[in-house]
């Protein structure tokens, strides 16, 4: 068994990240807006951002993991997904429907 190679910390939740299957790839900026920055993050926390924002949202107001962050529903994911181990792979739970 190899030795798991970190990757440092998630930009998003700040769990550790393991390389392997839990970690992905995210341009802040979308591909189809003329991204080209990317960096890896965790699968589900990648998911859950692509939950949340369409493309042109992604490209304006959520394109680094500080405005990401500040956001509130990824605030509350945040706080339930640093429960879970490094290597933590699911889909995160649908977001509440704004009122």
């Amino acid at each position: 068994m190899g030795d798991a190679r970190s990757l440092g910390p998630c930009p998003v939740c700040g769990r550790a990240m393991i390389d392997g299957p839990s970690v992905d790839r995210h341009h802040w900026v979308p591909r189809s807006k003329g991204g080209r920055e990317i960096d890896s993050l965790h699968v589900v926390c990648h998911r859950m951002i692509h939950r949340l924002f369409n493309e042109g949202e992604l490209a304006t107001a959520y394109a680094d993991p500080e405005a990401v962050r500040a956001h509130p529903e990824i605030g509350r994911f945040v706080a339930w997904v640093r429960r879970k181990p490094a290597d933590y792979v699911d889909w995160p739970k649908e977001p509440r429907k704004r009122r």
